[in-house]
């Protein structure tokens, strides 16, 4: 077992006690799971292994076993916290090969615990069709009499409501976000080319603050300037920047795997008055929608108090404003449960942590050429009153000569 767990046995307990009562809810007695995420969170597994076939086997009782290939074996003894009997791995003669497939050595494991309901994480980025298929063809062959079902999003749900050691992380991460919006604000200047300054903010990020390491975080950072900047998920290009301009910055420090992100944008020059206003509309918003966010308040409750302020601005914004986040690996860090949107009536408990994402993404419109504001925060759902922001900066367009 490493030395270095980022959580003790009693927090993997209560995540295994979680995810095995939403097991038990939908009759599910096997469940494997291949989100990064997820498998990091149940076990401690964490490797940049992602790209090939690996999960976690969790049944309703005994300890979990970790599966994939043979020589990430060996990442797993360095970071979960099971012992050398739950590592199971496949051959290197599986990898990437049209001739097998891993999933037939998976199939062989799951068929020899006698499973009737075995669920499977059917929609992420990490468990292909192709996997799907060969795991029922297996199935169908060896007439085991077991049925593949759907358990999409079932860990992700129990991982909604954030353990004081969870939020201790997030904190930590919270502080590198604020070093890389400061050293942004630092450096920017007209003339600087983007990536320039884009290295500076990773040599931020990785450096981390006093008593803060810094991960790698789930998305790189996004910087899109000017006309660009009314498409959100632009990253960066060797140009200048410009007078004139504002550039949205969308920023996350990353500490053991949990984020903090925060965005800002920065306009060099003189704003012209629409943005300012669209900044008052916005910053208004983000008020009101900070004082729903609250236990026994919904989802929805905060999404309808933001749009209430932006149309009393004459902005109309159909876009969810906002998604939870806490552990994550590329090439997201969002927990794909709720959404702040108007019909997400799920309800808000204390240790819930979002990011509240008002941005706007004005597209090119007569003589306007587009434009873009960004300014959002990562909130934590109290035991009472308004949510608190984890990061501590100014919040409003910031503005450089």
């Amino acid at each position: 077992m490493p030395q270095d767990l980022p959580f003790s046995r009693v927090e993997y307990d209560r995540r295994l006690a979680l995810v095995r009562a939403a097991m038990a809810g939908r009759d599910i007695d096997l469940l494997f799971v291949t989100d990064p995420s997820n498998m990091a969170w149940l076990t401690g597994y964490d490797g940049w292994s992602f790209y090939v076939h690996q999960g976690v086997i969790l049944g309703a009782h005994g300890d979990p076993i970790w599966w994939g290939r043979r020589q990430d074996a060996a990442g797993a003894r360095a970071t979960i916290w099971m012992g050398e009997a739950q590592i199971v791995s496949y051959d290197e003669r599986y990898i990437q090969t049209p001739d097998a497939h891993p999933m037939e050595d998976l199939a062989r494991h799951l068929q020899g615990l006698d499973a009737r309901r075995i669920g499977l994480e059917l929609d992420n980025y990490y468990f292909s069709a192709k996997a799907y298929l060969v795991l029922q063809a297996a199935f169908s062959q060896a007439q085991s009499g077991a049925r593949i079902v759907d358990a999409t999003g079932l860990v992700n749900w129990q991982r909604l409501v954030k353990s004081d050691a969870e939020l201790a992380f997030m904190r930590k991460a919270a502080s590198i976000t604020e070093a890389m919006v400061d050293g942004v604000i630092d450096r920017i200047v007209p003339g600087l080319a983007k990536n320039a300054l884009i290295a500076e903010i990773q040599r931020d990020a990785i450096r981390g603050v006093g008593g803060a390491w810094g991960d790698y975080a789930a998305i790189v950072p996004l910087a899109p300037s000017g006309a660009d900047a009314a498409a959100p998920h632009l990253t960066w290009d060797g140009r200048p920047l410009r007078s004139g301009e504002a550039t949205s910055f969308e920023l996350s420090g990353c500490y053991r795997r949990y984020h903090a992100p925060l965005c800002r944008s920065i306009f060099l020059g003189r704003p012209p008055d629409h943005v300012r206003r669209a900044e008052a509309a916005v910053l208004e918003g983000i008020e009101a929608g900070l004082d729903k966010a609250r236990p026994g308040y919904t989802a929805g409750d905060i999404a309808r108090a933001l749009f209430a302020a932006l149309r009393r601005a004459g902005i109309e914004r159909s876009a969810r404003c906002g998604y939870p986040v806490g552990l994550s690996y590329p090439p997201d860090w969002g927990e794909r449960t709720v959404s702040l949107r108007p019909s997400d009536e799920t309800e808000l408990k204390p240790g819930m942590t979002f990011h509240f994402m008002p941005g706007l993404w004005m597209p090119a419109a007569g003589d306007d050429p587009g434009w873009g504001l960004a300014v959002t925060e990562t909130i934590l759902i109290r035991q009472s009153g308004p949510a608190a922001c984890l990061c501590d900066r100014p919040r409003n367009l910031i503005v450089k000569p």
